[in-house]
């Protein structure tokens, strides 16, 4: 039995990824992750405003008292100081593949076109095997439209593919209005892989102090489905990889996800509520489910529900609305 996927060009022992949270913030974590079983692991994010904060902040010092006495030098950080966030993470990427054997996937997140996506070739050199892009954004401005929107994400990618020779993946949210449409568009923008779905953390009210308050929910699996159906209506039609990212929780999540078309998926919440162990679990669940079906890889199963192997296509679209509505039974 061969648990072995391929995704991004990068041949992986099992598909169960580590996706991208604070537990990759240590070289320990990381190397407990490849422990546990995962296959490969993404970083947590270098955030856009970590390295223009940083860029600002060594303009800063380099530039005042430029002609102030020699006194007056005992006013300048120390020089660790200067490269506060990006170089941390860089070092992190370097001592991790120094460590470890699995495959290390950087994580860039941004918002606007700029010089930060030149840290996707510094990421590179740090020996990151591939890159996940994620760009984080909700649109607010009222005069912005639809199609402007989407041409920054595939500026964005533009930008980045131009700087690195690895794979890139695109980590997406589900809210374009042609989801189709914009992932046929980034792959022919040089997208290797399509990370579905980005999950917006939603603001909360505080009533007592009448302030607004960040929430942090982790997924469940019922999350799973709006992944899971996009996956399946792309596969086949899209040539990239797939990566599923929300809901997955158990091994019957990792099963779905690998049916509709992933090649690989990625846990976090699960991971974070109940450890890294859940990894080793999950993988066992999911060779005796195939020894009990008499599967003999991983391969075999990818894509085998997807929509254009449904033997219902509706049944990813419209028609599953009207099914849903018509079974239902209200309590009496």
């Amino acid at each position: 039995m061969s648990l072995s996927t391929n995704y991004l060009g990068l041949v992986l022992k099992n598909p169960l990824v580590a996706s991208s949270s604070p537990l990759s913030h240590t070289v320990d974590s990381i190397q407990r992750l490849e422990d546990a079983g995962a296959s490969a692991v993404v970083m947590y994010s270098l955030f856009e405003e970590q390295i223009t904060f940083n860029s600002y902040y060594v303009d800063h010092y380099l530039r005042n008292n430029t002609n102030s006495y020699a006194e007056a030098l005992n006013y300048f950080p120390e020089m660790e100081d200067y490269n506060v966030w990006p170089e941390e993470y860089l070092n992190l990427i370097r001592r991790a593949k120094e460590t470890v054997d699995i495959p290390v996937i950087g994580s860039l997140n941004g918002v606007s076109i700029g010089g930060w996506t030149n840290y996707a070739g510094l990421i590179e050199d740090a020996g990151a095997d591939a890159i996940e892009l994620n760009v984080y954004y909700v649109p607010t401005d009222l005069e912005m439209t639809g199609r402007e929107i989407e041409a920054m994400y595939l500026d964005m990618l533009r930008q980045v593919k131009r700087s690195v020779t690895i794979p890139v993946a695109m980590k997406l949210s589900p809210y374009f209005s042609s989801m189709s449409n914009m992932a046929k568009r980034l792959v022919a923008e040089g997208a290797d892989g399509l990370v579905l779905f980005n999950r917006f953390y939603q603001p909360d009210f505080d009533l007592e102090n009448l302030a607004v308050a960040p929430r942090l929910v982790l997924s469940n699996s019922n999350e799973l489905r709006l992944p899971l159906r996009w996956v399946a209506i792309l596969y086949g039609r899209i040539m990239a990889d797939f990566a599923i990212t929300t809901g997955i929780h158990g091994s019957e999540d990792v099963l779905k996800g690998l049916m509709a078309g992933a090649k690989v998926t990625m846990m976090a919440s699960e991971l974070l509520q109940n450890g890294v162990r859940r990894i080793r679990e999950v993988l066992g669940e999911i060779e005796n489910w195939m020894d009990e079906h008499e599967y003999q890889s991983v391969a075999q199963m990818i894509g085998s529900m997807s929509q254009q192997h449904c033997a219902e296509p509706a049944a990813f679209e419209r028609a599953n609305y009207m099914k849903m509505l018509d079974s239902f039974q209200p309590v009496n």
